[in-house]
């Protein structure tokens, strides 16, 4: 029966979406997956390369989850290129990571950027075609040499206004394709001496304008994304994704940003509490939305049950946001562009 049809629709409907993000267990939705997510509805979706097979297996994956999920749910993926990438060949193309592109941006500033634009705007393609709505890339944190590889190649560079142009030419191709861009960690997450996917790391610099310029030069992104880092400049005690200094001094205040605001992954070995604790202090320290990616159906029952529904002004920071990427989309043709950065050499 169609989710949107009749007495699903209207349970659908019905309630207003939980402020929370979920992933699910494996490359069908479950009928288990599915009544819950009419009953407790989410604010969206996100996949990972456990949900992902084929173009004929994603498209009916998103489709059924279109079906069960609120009007306006966003179907998120990971997918900056280099080594984070649900989407692969040999059914969807290769991306450079973003430190290629930075590469080409010291050899060739035009060709960088035109490089970054390209990039995201093929990435967008692909995940437009699955049905995919949001994208989490661009990267604005810095490389900084000595800290945990976890950046690494997905930082375009080390100097601030470099990382913002190129992560702004990556954001416009992202939503020339129509595509909701992500951009990620706020406020910083290059300085890390240690992976937040394994531990709590600790900033312990005084000075961090450089880390956070990249994220105020683009503070009209549509969306951010939160750093489990604890700076102790700004907030000795809470990382940023708990902080409500953090968030709302920092990057509500210095980085100047409007737009939603969701947490990285709550599951990481950096945070510590169950995942409905987790979820419900991020949605206390200030972020529009909480990500929670596993895919457990217990854990993602608690998390529903806990966290209250979005926000008036996360609705509308969504309604933005989906709003800009539908103004920015071009008709784009994914051959012409692929051969046009083929002859760029990353």
């Amino acid at each position: 029966m169609d989710g949107r049809a009749g007495g699903f629709y209207l349970c659908v409907m019905s309630h207003a979406p939980k402020a929370a993000i979920l992933g699910i267990a494996g490359p069908r939705l479950t009928a288990e997956e599915a009544a819950l997510f009419r009953r407790l509805p989410p604010a969206g979706v996100i996949l990972f390369r456990r949900n992902v097979e084929d173009p004929e297996q994603l498209r009916a994956l998103t489709a059924d989850l279109r079906r069960v999920l609120p009007l306006g749910a966003v179907l998120m993926v990971d997918q900056e290129g280099g080594r984070v990438a649900r989407l692969r060949p040999p059914h969807w193309g290769g991306h450079p990571p973003a430190g290629a592109i930075g590469a080409l941006f010291r050899r060739d500033t035009a060709a960088g950027l035109r490089g970054a634009f390209l990039t995201g705007a093929l990435i967008g393609l692909d995940c437009m075609a699955m049905g995919l709505d949001t994208v989490c890339a661009p990267v604005l944190d810095l490389c900084v040499p000595g800290a945990s590889d976890v950046i690494g190649d997905r930082a375009f560079g080390g100097e601030p206004l470099e990382v913002a142009r190129l992560a702004r030419a990556v954001a416009a191709g992202l939503l020339a394709a129509g595509v909701q861009p992500v951009g990620k960690h706020a406020p910083g997450h290059g300085r890390a001496s240690v992976d937040s996917h394994l531990a709590l790391p600790t900033v312990e610099a005084n000075d961090l304008a450089a880390d956070l310029a990249p994220f105020a030069a683009n503070a009209d992104l549509p969306w951010m994304m939160t750093a489990h880092i604890v700076y102790r400049a700004w907030d000795a005690q809470r990382p940023a994704t708990l902080s409500p200094v953090v968030i709302g001094e920092v990057i509500r205040g210095r980085a100047g940003f409007r737009g939603v605001l969701t947490s990285d992954d709550l599951a990481m070995e950096a945070l510590s509490g169950t995942p409905a604790e987790r979820a419900t202090r991020a949605l206390a320290a200030g972020c529009d939305i909480a990500l929670y990616c596993p895919g457990g159906i217990a854990e993602n029952a608690a998390v529903l049950k806990a966290v209250p529904p979005l926000t008036q002004a996360a609705e509308s920071r969504l309604a933005a946001a989906r709003g800009v990427a539908r103004r920015r989309r071009l008709a784009l043709d994914p051959v012409g562009l692929r051969a046009e950065r083929d002859g760029l050499g990353i």
